[in-house]
């Protein structure tokens, strides 16, 4: 049996609402479906992958906090949850971490916690997704020293086109500085409706964009109801209603993640 290549993603946008951990949950399932082993790591204070997957935290559980919180990096096998989807698995986040920030401003090594804790355990899977917080922090950059690869969800709207300016320089300078394997691997265009004239503008600057064009997958995610409800019943799209829009977009984005490898 030959070894696992694992790919480790991190999922992250600067500004909120873009569909990152909508494309988080959802492509972690996809990629589930297509028979791979799957760990999705919540890194969010909002926790919305968390609540995404139907997991609910109890006091006694361990959870990313614990793994960034801890000096030498807490085993993060102490943390991994089943999901109820066969080859998808969590390490949930907690109301917590939004003050790890400050415990952890002095704290040597504070960039590398998370790694310590993930390392002995990556081996396990095919794919680690990492959920990030919306906006650059030790959190994020935690997050970015451990990925291999950065996917950007891009929704089809001018603000969210025009944030990817601050993102690019914020990965250039942790390549440059801390993990020079580091690199935006991929840009999926979210929320995209056909129907408006600014969708279809902003579609076509991201395939314009030299810095983006390569990078920017086909398969474009439409906005869909479908995908807010799953969401509501905490259910990945792709087993909420898999003949829906949305499951047939992250289906397809699976699919070509797959052929990227």
């Amino acid at each position: 049996m030959g070894t696992r290549k694992t790919r480790i993603i991190a999922v992250i946008n600067e500004k909120g609402g873009v569909g990152k951990t909508v494309t988080v949950i959802n492509l972690g399932a996809a990629l589930s479906k297509l028979g791979k082993k799957v760990l999705i790591v919540d890194v969010d204070p909002q926790f919305n992958s968390t609540r995404g997957l139907g997991v609910t935290v109890k006091d006694d559980d361990h959870t990313v906090y614990d793994i960034i919180s801890s000096p030498d990096g807490t085993p993060a096998s102490s943390s991994i949850m089943s999901t109820q989807w066969e080859g998808l698995d969590l390490i949930p986040s907690h109301i917590d971490l939004s003050g790890a920030e400050v415990e952890l401003v002095d704290a040597p090594g504070r960039e590398n916690r998370l790694k310590a804790g993930l390392d002995p355990i990556k081996k396990n899977y095919d794919f680690i997704i990492l959920d990030t917080p919306p906006s650059l922090s030790l959190l994020t950059v935690n997050v970015l020293v451990f990925a291999r690869e950065v996917f950007v969800p891009c929704q089809t709207h001018p603000y969210a086109y025009t944030a990817l300016d601050s993102l690019v320089e914020t990965i250039d300078s942790i390549r440059e500085n801390i993990n020079p394997g580091l690199k935006i691997t991929g840009v999926i265009a979210t929320f995209y409706d056909k129907r408006t004239r600014v969708g279809h503008s902003i579609l076509e600057k991201l395939q314009k964009d030299k810095r983006f064009s390569r990078k920017l997958f086909n398969t474009i995610i439409r906005s869909n109801i479908t995908v807010a409800e799953s969401a509501y019943y905490s259910k990945p799209v792709v087993f909420y209603d898999k003949h829906s829009h949305g499951a047939i977009d992250y289906m397809n984005l699976a699919q070509e993640v797959l052929e990227r490898s």
